[in-house]
């Protein structure tokens, strides 16, 4: 699958460069290193063969219960003769999205097959995906499967409260915790900060309280404990009962960490409380709580997005006095402050200057910052030089690199040369697989600029790769070829979305 998926995308990056002339691509195909890529891949494709045989058999099942999967793929000849194995099993279990029939079904017939015995990572992300679907009584009951296997421990609880409790049922996460004992596992402080975290982050860090007073005079509580009390109430809003809680926490003996204080002033950035930003900050200090980098990064990048670039920037200064060493991370938040602010001859200086000087390396992050921010405000060649920087760094690129330069091109109409040599660097140089949202960039995008036909072999080769489309893509493709009268390219169409439906679905 893996060298189908490279040499079409190989034939589609040809495709491109027919259009605008590439003259001296093909010649460099004839040195191109297509054995040695052949000779990468073949490690793994008769499992991946294997895959797509057992996804085929079971996008055949249409509308049918677990049970139908399971019988399809014993009644077919070509599954009977799979060897099944552990990193098989847990690839297609993650592959199946939210269609908790057709992995239930995969899984229970992997399980009847000679030598396979599933593992507790398998267990996990079954049980997982069925909680996420709500299917409460199949994941218990694989639950209780797992306590007769042996193999069950606490991480598959924290995902069984989690699922719970994100569906609103906290009370059934909180009986799920008293009857870790019936399983062999005991209710100590990790397993109750577990429980504590769940209903927390789901926004219930009430109840969590009332289940604390429950529990503490059975179970000591840790530093962490408190920890998951401040990020609730800060995530509530409720940053007083934050404070008070930290209050708590020294009553017991645990000092607040630099962890603790950064998730409030996180909050106080959200509510704008510039003042009080400050104040904590020094507070921090007065007790020998002296702030790092990480602080800093966290308040400048929530600054940014509360209260401003402006107010995001004078942090730096802060940090500066305080003697506070910058890191990789710091830069790049810095970096895309100053590019958001459009004050890019700034972030250039940073990047070209400042971290150099203070011995602090760019990375991918640091270059894909830069480059975003020069395709922000549609500079173009002061972008293209950053990728070239990036390649002579040997650092190298990712979609993520690729994505604001694309949209870009698009977005100027360079449908033609440009486009092409980005198409080649992505395919061809680097052998990046497009995901979903590159398809789509690029199929809304030559729909817009009138390139039907280039949106089409994309939409297709897509299709190939098993990515689902989303709506608006092939609704939009549809309608710009029924326009043009492409009849054979809108039937086509409507036959791709249909065998897109056998694998998914996406809005």
């Amino acid at each position: 699958m893996l060298l189908s998926n490279w040499t079409s995308l190989l034939r589609l990056s040809i495709y491109f460069l027919s259009f605008s002339g590439g003259i001296g691509f093909c010649n460099e195909l004839s040195g191109s290193p297509l054995c040695t890529q052949e000779s990468i891949v073949s490690f793994g494709l008769e499992e991946k063969e294997a895959a797509r045989r057992i996804r085929h058999v079971i996008s055949r099942v249409c509308n049918g219960t677990v049970e139908d999967v399971v019988k399809r793929l014993q009644h077919y000849q070509d599954c009977s003769q799979i060897q099944i194995s552990v990193s098989l099993v847990e690839s297609l279990l993650g592959g199946f999205g939210d269609d908790w029939k057709s992995a239930m079904g995969f899984f229970r017939w992997a399980a009847l097959c000679s030598g396979c015995k599933h593992t507790l990572r398998s267990y996990n992300k079954m049980v997982d995906l069925l909680g996420k679907m709500k299917q409460f009584s199949r994941m218990l009951e694989l639950v209780s499967e797992m306590r007769e296997e042996g193999i069950i421990t606490l991480e598959t609880f924290a995902k069984v409260m989690r699922r719970f409790t994100g569906a609103g049922k906290y009370e059934q996460a909180i009986e799920v915790f008293n009857d870790l004992d019936s399983f062999g596992l005991t209710k100590n402080t990790e397993a109750m900060n577990i429980l504590l975290d769940t209903l927390s982050k789901e926004k219930h860090v009430e109840t969590a309280r009332e289940v604390f007073l429950e529990l503490k005079s059975k179970i000591p509580p840790d530093a962490y404990t408190f920890n998951i009390f401040v990020h609730g109430w800060c995530k509530a809003n409720r940053i007083d009962e934050a404070e008070w809680t930290i209050l708590e926490m020294k009553g017991y003996g645990f000092r607040p960490s630099v962890i603790t204080y950064s998730t409030i002033l996180e909050a106080q950035c959200r509510n704008r409380s510039v003042h009080k930003v400050y104040e904590l900050l020094d507070k921090m200090h007065a007790e020998g709580c002296i702030p790092n980098v990480v602080t800093y990064t966290i308040v400048m990048h929530s600054l940014a997005k509360s209260h401003g670039y402006e107010a995001a920037l004078q942090i730096v200064d802060r940090m500066n006095t305080s003697g506070c060493k910058p890191d990789t991370l710091f830069y790049n938040s810095l970096i895309y402050v100053l590019g958001r602010a459009g004050r890019l001859s700034e972030a250039s200086r940073v990047f070209e200057m400042d971290m150099h000087l203070n011995g602090v390396t760019a990375d991918l992050s640091t270059y894909n910052t830069m480059i975003s921010a020069f395709c922000h405000h549609s500079c173009e060649k002061e972008a293209l030089e950053v990728l070239e920087k990036m390649e002579n760094a040997s650092c190298v690129p990712d979609l993520l690199t690729y994505t604001p330069l694309l949209k870009l091109c698009l977005k100027k109409g360079k449908t033609v040369d440009l486009l092409s040599f980005l198409m080649n660097d992505i395919v061809n140089k680097y052998h990046l697989s497009l995901d979903l949202a590159t398809y789509s960039l690029l199929i809304h995008g030559l729909c817009r600029a009138g390139k039907t036909d280039w949106a089409f072999l994309l939409f297709e080769e897509m299709i190939n790769q098993e990515i689902v489309p989303r709506n608006r893509t092939w609704k939009l493709l549809l309608k710009e070829a029924e326009q043009k009268s492409m009849h054979g390219t809108v039937e086509r169409i409507k036959e791709l979305v249909k065998q897109s439906r056998h694998f998914g679905c996406s809005e």
